[in-house]
């Protein structure tokens, strides 16, 4: 039943992304990419409606009140990389517009590359370091300034559920540049959407929005270490199953 719920979610997504894909560009001549982008994740929150109606995928959100306020407060989201879920969750799920870095890479996706890149975001060539991060902190700081939150995956690639990866910097480096607070959030994406899985599996995927954490006074590897530290943790408790201690 699982793959045949599956087939049946992955079947909606490739039928309805072509037309959603084709409106974002005929939208993004109109040069509103406030438009843009709601039609675009429009799209992305439908297909996560459709997990939960077609393959019965929930989810839950706490910490809604560790998230700046103000219309104009910045953030840094730093989420835990399990999955495509949290991918294409997180839009739907903040008070603010999102800015993903990503490699640019997957522009040449058909329909939805080609979608991805008529929107405000910061597409990156990995393999350029030094200049990859000037445009990370260029391109941040003007999104930032007119109330886009910035968000990445510090792991950089999907983890399997129950392990952690290598937290790079790139996010923290970004808070010290701009002043603006890291957010850490915990995502157990993997309970039912495991990372490279085709078949998925109902159940309750658990988003947890940790406290604001302040750059100033820190270097980039203390202020990931305590982003690293609070998103493990808070894994381990939220899915203590897929954890274990030795000793």
């Amino acid at each position: 039943m699982n793959f045949i719920r599956s087939c049946l979610h992955f079947l909606f997504m490739i039928i309805t992304v072509i037309p959603w894909a084709t409106v974002v560009m005929i939208s993004a001549l109109f040069r509103r990419p406030e438009w843009v982008y709601k039609v675009a994740t429009g799209w992305l929150t439908l297909s996560t409606r459709a997990a939960r109606l077609i393959m019965g995928i929930r989810y839950e959100v706490t910490g809604y009140e560790n998230l700046p306020q103000g219309a104009t407060d910045g953030a840094i989201l730093l989420v835990k990389h399990q999955s495509v879920w949290e991918t294409f969750a997180m839009p739907g799920l903040m008070p603010h517009p999102l800015a993903y870095v990503f490699k640019k890479e997957l522009l040449a996706i058909p329909f939805f590359g080609w979608s991805m890149a008529c929107m405000d975001m910061i597409h990156i060539d990995r393999s350029l370091k030094a200049q990859a991060f000037n445009k990370i902190v260029e391109q941040g700081k003007r999104l930032l300034a007119k109330g886009t939150w910035v968000i990445m995956f510090p792991e950089g690639t999907r983890i399997e559920r129950g392990q952690a990866g290598v937290y790079k910097e790139g996010g923290t480096r970004l808070a010290i540049a701009t002043g603006v607070p890291v957010i850490p959030i915990a995502v157990t994406a993997a309970k039912c959407w495991p990372r490279k899985a085709f078949i998925k599996k109902p159940g309750l995927i658990q988003v947890s929005i940790g406290p604001a954490i302040s750059p100033y006074g820190k270097t980039s590897a203390e202020l990931m270490l305590e982003v690293k530290t609070w998103i493990e943790a808070e894994m381990q408790r939220l899915d203590p199953e897929a954890y274990f201690t030795q000793g």
